[in-house]
């Protein structure tokens, strides 16, 4: 996880999904804002149609927290990242991977080469 400052609150949430740049993949959607602050803050969105129960919704927020945290000091601004609710999430390894797959993906080739 990480710190409580470099979260996004409800209602930044809602400022950067409505106001925010979109970046696509096949199963997420990044959602950028430009914030003011040295250090950028992150969210995840995960509709419980995509996760059979809280369990594997924390695995994902978690580990979406922990692929975020290199990302913390370089200024991208608010990122809420959003999963399709078409998207089917379980606690399978491979499943996890290609998720993080995709985030890193959105991270790098995407978010950073747009700044």
């Amino acid at each position: 996880m990480i710190a409580k400052k470099y979260r996004l609150k409800e209602r930044e949430v809602k400022k950067v999904l409505q106001k925010g740049k979109p970046f696509f993949s096949y199963s997420i959607v990044f959602n950028r804002f430009p914030n003011r602050l040295w250090h950028s803050r992150f969210s995840i969105i995960i509709s419980g149609k995509s996760v059979p129960n809280a369990v594997v919704r924390n695995i994902y927020r978690r580990m979406f927290y922990e692929t975020s945290r290199p990302y913390i000091q370089k200024n991208l601004g608010d990122i809420a990242c959003v999963i399709k609710t078409k998207t089917k999430l379980t606690q399978n390894p491979v499943d996890i991977s290609k998720i993080q797959g995709e985030i890193l993906y959105l991270f790098e080739n995407k978010l950073w080469k747009n700044t």
